[in-house]
């Protein structure tokens, strides 16, 4: 005999939109820009078809864009003219994060802008902060490191950004950069924290797009094993007791548990569909291999329900006009 319990009675189309549990809309995306201060035009990136290097000088018109299509945030990386081993342009007043936030909330007040708080597109060596030597050779140094992600916050305030977000997964740097933005004046400019942040094979095109590939060695004395689920909330629980705002996970679609477990700790939680996320759906479509449309949305559907409450992903606009 069947059960008396139906499932299938609720899977009518007609009622699927009244009992779906999870939905995404484009209050959930946050479009990544990337702008480099000598492009001229548009540069696209090889390694992730649809995305640009943009000039500043385009900021505004692209904020105009992505505000018209619905979408509230944006998140912004900046390559430099200049690199040099104390990532000294990504603090310039004059930098290209601090012209390209200045030309967007000029244009655009209410986009929410975030930014990008790391050294590793400004430093020469590519690492994410002030390298030294160790007893184990040349390595990212925590604490002088500190005042640099401090300086850089604060000087992406001064420019106008809504949300600072410091990548470089240094321990106590959601700390410092709250006593120093408090402290020039800007206790309402929040903190969105990657603290939850993984070593991933699944960078290699951002590297290609920012321009931060490192010269030596590698990230995994500041960046997660991803062997390590403790570690991983361990590192969001102390984020948010230092004053985090927001937390993050990245990468996401390899790391829902993660994310599942930091969005049980309260508070809003961002979860970055990285470049490589986006050119392995990018490459099946192109090979006639899935529905790219389709698998897109699953896949930002598969963030959301796992508990995110913001999703970056290099889909947003194309999920704005899939969504509407």
């Amino acid at each position: 005999m069947f059960p008396e319990r139906r499932l299938r009675r609720l899977r009518k189309r007609t009622m699927q939109p009244l009992f779906q549990e999870t939905a995404l809309c484009t209050d959930d995306l946050v479009v990544p820009l990337f702008f480099d201060e000598v492009a001229t035009e548009p540069v696209p990136i090889a390694s992730m078809p649809g995305q640009y290097r943009y000039p500043v000088g385009m900021a505004a018109e692209i904020a105009q864009d992505i505000a018209a299509a619905g979408i509230r945030a944006v998140i912004l990386f900046g390559i430099p003219a200049r690199k040099d081993a104390g990532g000294t342009e990504a603090y310039n007043p004059e930098g290209v994060i601090q012209q390209s936030v200045r030309a967007i909330k000029s244009a655009v007040p209410e986009l929410v802008v975030i930014t990008d708080v790391c050294a590793c597109e400004y430093t020469d060596h590519g690492h994410c902060g002030i390298v030294g030597e160790t007893p184990c050779g040349p390595d990212l140094l925590n604490d002088p490191s500190l005042e640099l992600m401090s300086q850089i916050a604060v000087s992406h305030a001064e420019a106008g950004a809504d949300i600072v977000a410091p990548s470089c997964m240094l321990d106590g740097m959601v700390m410092a950069i709250r006593e120093e933005l408090d402290c020039e004046g800007y206790e309402e400019t929040a903190i969105m924290s990657y603290s939850s942040k993984f070593a991933s094979a699944l960078y290699g095109p951002f590297r290609d797009a920012a321009d931060s590939g490192f010269s030596f060695g590698d990230r995994t004395t500041y960046q997660m094993s991803p062997a390590n689920p403790r570690e991983a909330l361990l590192e969001s629980e102390m984020d948010a007791k230092e004053g985090a705002d927001i937390l993050m996970v990245k990468p996401a679609s390899l790391y829902l548990d993660i994310l599942q477990s930091v969005a049980s700790l309260g508070l809003p939680v961002a979860a970055y569909q990285v470049s490589g996320e986006y050119a392995m759906i990018k490459a099946a479509a192109a090979n006639g291999w899935i529905d790219e449309k389709a698998v897109a949305l699953e896949s930002l559907l598969a963030i959301k329900r796992a508990g995110a409450d913001l999703i970056i992903t290099y889909y947003a606009m194309d999920a704005a006009g899939w969504l509407k």
